[in-house]
Order: C-alpha cells, then structure tokens, then sequence
C-alpha cells in the first residue's frame, strides 16, 4: 500500500471512529484508558397507557426497556440513511 492511500485510509479511519482515536490520545497522556461508549439519560414523555403495555411487555420478555429502544432508534436510523 502506498503510502499516501494508507494515510488517506487511515484518516478515513479517524473520522468514522473519532471517539475511539480520542481516547488513545488520553490514554498515550494519562496512561488510562477511559471508556469509548457512554450512555446518557434523558426525559420523554409518553402515553402513560402505552409505558404501562410497554413496561409489562419488557417484565414478560425479560427485557431491557432502554435497550429495546435504543434497538428501534438505530433501526428507524438504519432504514432512514437507505
């Protein structure tokens, strides 16, 4: 590979995953290396019927609330970006 296709790729890299290049750079100057992923809280409001089906639902199925939302946010943006 030459080498400017491989500085190309790795910019390329860089821009798709600048969370995780950051947190090298805080690593390489703290020598810890912090957490690449955060989850963050965050207030809706919905249809107090529609939580409680919601709720029961996620009881029954052993499931995540957060993470079953979450699921349906990256599918609708999935789906969105075709």
């Amino acid at each position: 590979m030459s080498s400017s296709k491989f500085v190309e790729t790795a910019r390329r890299i860089i821009r798709g995953n600048p969370d995780v290049f950051e947190a090298l750079l805080e690593f390489e100057r703290t020598k810890k290396l912090p957490k690449t992923t955060y989850r963050k809280r965050f207030n809706i409001t919905i249809d107090n019927d529609v939580l409680r089906k919601f709720k029961r639902y996620c009881e029954e199925h052993k499931k995540n609330m957060s993470r079953m939302l979450e699921e349906k946010m990256i599918e609708i943006l999935s789906s969105a970006s075709k």
